[in-house]
């Protein structure tokens, strides 16, 4: 396994147990989080912000991981499902109850063991679809 796999298991079998300390101690001290809107945060607040708040709102989320690719010996691509169900307030929606399945890519790049930069892609629309928020796409 490389390091870089085993920092990416440890990140999140940390946020799934809520302990924002190590994920913290994971968290290079120029750590940076890209979210699919293309928002660049610096910080580690940053990264425990985006943690706390997909906790917060599915504090029963699963991650199943597909795949995980090493780019070298400081990236890696990873592919992974989150199963849970909306019990806690996201960004202004109130818990509605339902079970969502969210497919995300991520990417981290590590320096000296630790996470770097982070970016993270999945299809918000589809997401607001699950909870019932957003219209689906309209069928021809």
């Amino acid at each position: 396994m490389s390091d870089q796999t085993s920092i990416m298991h440890q990140y999140m079998e940390a946020v799934s147990r809520r302990d924002f300390a190590k994920v913290r101690q994971l968290f290079h001290p120029q750590y940076s989080y890209t979210g699919g809107d293309g928002q660049r945060k610096e910080g580690a607040e940053a990264g425990i912000a985006v943690a706390e708040t997909y906790t917060g709102a599915f504090p029963d989320l699963k991650f199943e991981v597909k795949r995980m690719h090493a780019v070298g010996d400081d990236v890696l691509v990873t592919e992974f499902v989150v199963r849970a169900t909306h019990q806690g307030e996201l960004m202004g929606i109130p818990p509605t109850g339902r079970k969502v399945e969210i497919h995300i890519c991520n990417v981290i790049e590590v320096r000296d063991g630790k996470i770097y930069a982070e970016r993270e892609y999945f299809d918000t629309a589809h997401l607001m679809q699950q909870l019932g928020v957003a219209a689906g796409p309209a069928h021809a």
